[in-house]
């Protein structure tokens, strides 16, 4: 376990190597699960602010979901999420030509039509984060889909390219610069001192 500030990584983080793999898992991870993707309270308005530039990008069915039941909604283990189509697929998903599921989030952004590019939460994955209730600590998690990310895990051993190396953007966006480059840091110095073992 590696301490920044009041933040704990786990060295799964610094250790595990991760490269998404779309064409095999088509996006999976915006489909399986117990429910949408965590929103932060900062992003409600966020979705708020996008949902009229995103709304051409979304299925029928994820509008009829969305008019529903509302932009998010909370859930009791989970906090605030987006809703999903009957448990399955994230509300804001979409299906290319490929099968791969999109984010209409990050397609809007992409071309340009909003500054928010998609949930934090969505952007870490496989990254977890938690806060201790005792502590106050908030907590940096690995946490792949066993069978889904399989493939990313496979690809990152390839490429030999770390968790924290392949996340370097949304550690960023979330912990800052100054954070990440003490991360990398750290990595660098854990794998000096595991090789002198």
């Amino acid at each position: 376990m590696v301490v920044i500030d009041d933040v704990l990584v786990s060295d799964a983080v610094l250790e595990e190597a991760f490269v998404c793999d779309l064409q095999a898992c088509k996006g999976g991870c915006c489909e399986d699960g117990d429910a949408g993707a965590p929103l932060t309270i900062d992003e409600l308005q966020e979705v708020r602010q996008a949902y009229d530039r995103v709304l051409p990008l979304l299925t029928e069915e994820g509008i009829r979901e969305i008019e529903a039941r509302g932009l998010f909604r909370y859930d009791q283990e989970f906090g605030w999420v987006t809703p999903t189509i009957e448990g399955g697929i994230c509300a804001y998903g979409y299906r290319d030509e490929t099968g791969t599921i999109r984010c209409a989030f990050e397609e809007a952004h992409r071309q340009g039509l909003t500054q928010w590019k998609k949930p934090i939460s969505c952007h870490l994955y496989p990254i977890k984060t938690s806060v201790s209730r005792h502590e106050g600590y908030e907590m940096v998690n690995y946490e792949p889909r066993e069978k889904l990310c399989a493939p990313a895990c496979a690809l990152g051993a390839k490429l030999k390219v770390p968790v924290y190396r392949f996340l370097r953007e949304p550690i960023m966006r979330k912990y800052g610069e100054v954070f990440y480059e003490l991360l990398e840091q750290v990595a660098k110095e854990h794998f000096e001192e595991k090789n002198r073992q």
